[in-house]
């Protein structure tokens, strides 16, 4: 399944959990929804992945194993970036929360065991992309260029009410040098005001490949283990925001795209 809505996913504590496990689509990237209520913990052990921790809502205290990093987080994804906690592979990770929360646990899993950081909001790279109906922010918090991470790349994009993103439809599935990076994709969504909605396209690569047109709502979910993806529609009077987790098998952690040659348009 690769269009995956809001709650078809949940598992204990996450209202999303997404792992190669249970996700036969994915082989490398995973991403968990932690919902606490105020005063609320929850342990995890990071096993052979690396992990982001990025509230989406609220703050909390995360403890890996010595190292204590608190984040401020944010009222909401709307509201502007956060900041943000990596955690090293082979790990015994808490997360607490005085006030309650929700937060995305990116992860992917790795070779190399990198030290707990913290990433400060401030040093988020934000970026405007596109022009005119295909505007969007781009907010490059683990880009392979703005952080460190041993095979993880994560980005939070919000879309103008009634603009496209995501677009021209470009794809990441194939291996070949300098050109394309082979990318698995995950994208999450939150949709802004009471009954939003957006769209999200998703087709063929290659014979038998992915293909889906998914009206998407706040707590779905797309994975995008192939293919060429895009555009992602939001509902006019309905900003969209969604989190794309990415990773792949190969050793060079880089973000190399092709665009689709019949769709050459919004990028810039």
């Amino acid at each position: 399944m690769t269009y995956v809505p809001k709650g078809s996913a949940a598992e204990g504590p996450y209202a999303l959990d997404i792992d190669p496990e249970r996700a036969a689509a994915l082989a490398c990237s995973r991403l968990r929804i932690l919902e606490l209520g105020p005063g609320e913990t929850h342990s995890f052990a990071t096993g052979e992945s690396e992990w982001i921790v990025l509230p989406l809502t609220g703050g909390c205290t995360v403890r890996a194993e010595d190292e204590i990093i608190e984040l401020l987080g944010r009222e909401s994804v709307f509201s502007g970036v956060s900041d943000f906690a990596y955690l090293p592979r082979e790990a015994r990770i808490q997360i607490a929360s005085g006030a309650g929360g929700r937060f995305a646990l990116a992860g992917a899993k790795c070779e190399r065991r990198l030290p707990a950081r913290y990433g400060s909001a401030p040093e988020v790279p934000v970026e405007s992309r596109g022009s005119g109906n295909c505007a969007r922010e781009v907010r490059n918090f683990a880009s392979a260029d703005a952080f460190d991470c041993d095979r993880l790349i994560a980005v939070e994009v919000i879309t103008p009410g009634g603009n496209w993103s995501s677009y021209p439809p470009h794809k990441h599935d194939e291996h070949r040098p300098g050109v394309e990076a082979e990318l698995e994709e995950i994208y999450y969504f939150e949709i802004e005001g009471d009954g939003g909605f957006g769209y999200q396209r998703v087709f063929p690569s290659r014979e038998g490949g992915t293909d889906v047109l998914a009206e998407v709502r706040t707590g779905d979910a797309v994975l995008v283990p192939d293919g060429w993806h895009g555009p992602s529609i939001a509902q006019p009077g309905h900003p969209m925001y969604y989190l794309n987790v990415m990773a792949g098998p190969g050793e060079e952690r880089e973000w190399r795209i092709c665009f689709h040659p019949d769709h050459t348009e919004g990028y810039r």
